[in-house]
């Protein structure tokens, strides 16, 4: 049997005219039976190859090729290799980047200095309602001259007025008491330094200075009663560290420990574990000279008012007792040297 015929559209080309005879009555049902099929055959094809011709424009291997895309003489493929950057265009993204880095510093700046006048407005309109003694100390701590300080003391001491300030304006000083100025002092420094760690030294520093300034002018300076804060014992790590400042000879030795100590170093450090609420290592904490604590509490770090004010307390019984030699005269020296480096942090 031979084979079947392929049925396809070449082939029918491919025949020669005389197949194409008359059909007999049978033949027309034959005939239109295998122009049905070539009609369907067409239209396969269209279906099946559109697409495929739309996809295979489009189709993309390993990642796909781009409409610019070139080979080398070689006929390999030398990719897509990034711009390198020569040396101008990285000086001028590292100098447009100091720009920008400055431009930061100098707004935050700005914003710090925006807060510091919106603060002292603030602090002013406090103070113009609270008691003539409360108002001058807020008065003093933003009198950085401490010549200027003494001038205001003297005449609010005198009754107060009003006065003429340098720039031609009218200050008006309210009168009050060099004692109620002192102690007004006095308190709101031993608050701060009653806490575990200082909020402000810079405060702190301007307090002290307002209270031993203030004391200064008074007739009796240190044998004043009226500067007696009471205290029966005297503070375990001011005199510890007084201690060693006797020791030594009075020099820049001294007074670089004197200023670590002001400032919140060494002895004068703030700790965590440190203050008068903390009694879990009470039984480690040690006295004057090393001998057990007399509250049973670990004591404070130094501070720069209970500091001076056990200096003044030292000074007052050699005087009292009228055995002032060298200790006194140490004291003195260690006493003003201390009140330059508050100045020095307070302003």
């Amino acid at each position: 049997m031979a084979a079947p015929f392929p049925f396809s559209s070449n082939n029918l080309r491919s025949l020669p005219s005389s197949c194409f005879v008359t059909p007999s009555p049978a033949a027309p049902i034959f005939f239109i039976h295998h122009h049905h099929q070539w009609q369907l055959l067409k239209q396969f094809k269209k279906q099946r190859l559109l697409p495929l011709c739309a996809a295979s424009s489009s189709y993309e291997v390993g990642g796909g090729f781009s409409g610019d895309f070139h080979t080398s003489p070689s006929g390999r493929n030398p990719g897509n290799p990034k711009p390198k950057w020569d040396t101008s265009q990285y000086e001028a993204l590292l100098k447009g980047g100091e720009q920008v880095v400055s431009v930061l510093n100098e707004m935050a700046k700005l914003r710090k200095s925006l807060l510091e006048v919106i603060k002292e407005t603030v602090l002013s309109h406090l103070t113009r309602k609270c008691p003539p003694h409360v108002q001058v100390v807020g008065l003093l701590c933003r009198t950085p001259q401490k010549e200027s300080r003494y001038e205001l003391l003297r005449r609010v001491a005198a009754g107060g007025g009003v006065f003429q300030g340098e720039k031609g304006t009218k200050v008006h000083l309210p009168g009050a008491n060099l004692n109620d100025i002192a102690n007004q002092a006095d308190d709101l420094l031993e608050t701060m330094e009653s806490r575990p760690v200082v909020p402000d030294r810079k405060l702190l520093a301007r307090l002290v200075l307002i209270r031993e300034e203030a004391r200064s002018m008074m007739g009796g300076g240190i044998l004043d009663e009226r500067n007696d804060r009471g205290l029966n014992t005297l503070p375990e790590s001011e005199v510890n560290f007084l201690t060693k400042l006797v020791a030594l000879k009075p020099g820049k030795t001294v007074q670089e420990m004197i200023k670590n100590v002001m400032e919140g170093k060494d002895e004068g450090a703030d700790g965590s574990n440190g203050g008068a609420e903390n009694t879990a290592d009470a039984g480690v904490s040690s006295g004057i000279a090393g001998r057990t604590s007399v509250t049973g509490r670990k004591p404070l770090p130094v501070r720069p008012g209970m500091f001076l004010e056990t200096v003044s307390k030292v000074l007052g019984g050699i005087y009292a007792g009228n055995i002032s030699g060298i200790t006194a005269q140490h004291l003195e020296w260690v006493h003003q040297k201390t009140l330059n480096i508050l100045q020095e942090i307070a302003f």
